[in-house]
C-alpha cells in the first residue's frame, strides 16, 4: 500500500523476493495547471508489471475490505500512504508492517526527511514498525541509521533512504517470519521532533533568523516544495520566489536583515549573523535557473526580501 516515488524500491524488492499479490494505491485525482489526471509512481509500476491494482477511496468501504479478506496476506506493506484502519491491518497472518522515513519516535508525519535537514540533524534513518491505531506509534522491528551531509538537500536524502528502507523491508519480513526479531514498544516522550505538514507559514523564509537555519531551510525544502519568499521594490511591486540551493557565511554587518547585495555576479542576503548567497532559484513567471542566468536579464538590486 502506497502511493509516493519512496515506495518504489520497496515494491522491487517484494516482487522480486517475495510473491507479490496486490498494489493498492490511491484513487486518481486531477492535478497541476491543466487539472489532468496523473497515475500515482506506484499505479505505474503496477501497471508496468502487470500486478494485480486497487485504488478505494474509502479503506473501510466493505467491498474492498473484503478483496483484501479474500486475498488472505501473509503481509501488507506500507509506504508512504493513508492511515490504515484496523479492519484492514489485522487481516494479515503476519501483520502490517510500516516503513518510516526516520528514527521513531522522533520525526513522526508526513515530511521526516525535510524536518531532519531544516532542524540540523546530524543522524536519521528509516525504521520499520508494526501498524497500531495511531500514526507511527507502532512497536519497532528494525532501525538503521545514516548520517546527514551538512550539504544535502532533501531530495537526494530521500533517495538515501528509499533505498536503504527497502533493504530493511526484506530483513523485517524474513525476519518476522523466522521469528527472529524482537518487537520493541516506542518510548513516549514529551521532546520528541515531529514532521509536520507543510503550510504556507512554515515553508516561508525569515530573514531574521541565522544563516544556518536559513540555509538548513532552503535545503531541506528543495525541490520541494522549496523554500518560499518574497522581494519588494521601493516603489512597492512584489514578486515571488523559490530558492532552491545556497551556502552562507557567517559575517558581521551593518544592514538590515534582507538586505540584497549583488556583488561581482553573486547574490548576497543579509540576515542576523551574517549572509546568504544565493545559487539557484525560481523568480515568479521565470524558469529556475542558477544566478548567472538570473541576472543576465533581471535588476535584483531593485528589491529587497520581505522579512
Amino acid at each position: 500500500m502506497g502511493t509516493a516515488e519512496f515506495g518504489i524500491p520497496t515494491l522491487k524488492i517484494l516482487n522480486d523476493v517475495f510473491n507479490l499479490d496486490t498494489i493498492v494505491t490511491n484513487f486518481d485525482k486531477p492535478s497541476g495547471r491543466g487539472q489532468k489526471i496523473r497515475f500515482s509512481p506506484v499505479k505505474e509500476y503496477a501497471i508496468t508489471n502487470n500486478i494485480n491494482l486497487l485504488q478505494p477511496k474509502n479503506l473501510k468501504d466493505e467491498a474492498f475490505v473484503k478483496k483484501i479478506q479474500k486475498i488472505n496476506p501473509d503481509f501488507i506493506v506500507v509506504v508512504a500512504f493513508r492511515m490504515i484502519p484496523r479492519i484492514v491491518w489485522n487481516i494479515p497472518k503476519y501483520g502490517t508492517i510500516n516503513l518510516h522515513a526516520s528514527l521513531l519516535p522522533d520525526y513522526r508525519g508526513s515530511a521526516p526527511i525535510n524536518w531532519v535537514i531544516m532542524n540540523n540533524e546530524k543522524i536519521t534513518g528509516v525504521t520499520t514498525f508494526f501498524i497500531d491505531d495511531k500514526i507511527d506509534t507502532g512497536d519497532i522491528l528494525i532501525q538503521e541509521k545514516i548520517k546527514i551531509d551538512k550539504k544535502i538537500n532533501a531530495g537526494e536524502l530521500h533517495d538515501k533512504l528509499k533505498l536503504i528502507g527497502a533493504s530493511i523491508v526484506e530483513k523485517t519480513l524474513k525476519g518476522i517470519v523466522e521469528n527472529s526479531l524482537q518487537r520493541v514498544k516506542q518510548i513516549e516522550k514529551n521532546d520528541f521532533n515531529t514532521a509536520y505538514k507543510f503550510d504556507k507559514k512554515n515553508i516561508k523564509i525569515d530573514w531574521n533568523q541565522n544563516c544556518l537555519e536559513i540555509y538548513n531551510k532552503i535545503r531541506g525544502l528543495s525541490p520541494y516544495p522549496g523554500a518560499k519568499t518574497s522581494l519588494i521594490s521601493k516603489s512597492g511591486e512584489t514578486v515571488n520566489s523559490i530558492l532552491y540551493e545556497s551556502e552562507y557565511l557567517v559575517e558581521k554587518h551593518n544592514h538590515n536583515n534582507g538586505k540584497i547585495i549583488h556583488e561581482k555576479g553573486k547574490i548576497k542576503i543579509t540576515c542576523k549573523n551574517g549572509y546568504l548567497i544565493i545559487k539557484n532559484l525560481k523568480i515568479e513567471g521565470k524558469r529556475r535557473m542558477d544566478t548567472e542566468s538570473l541576472l543576465n536579464g533581471f535588476k535584483i538590486e531593485k528589491y529587497e526580501m520581505v522579512k
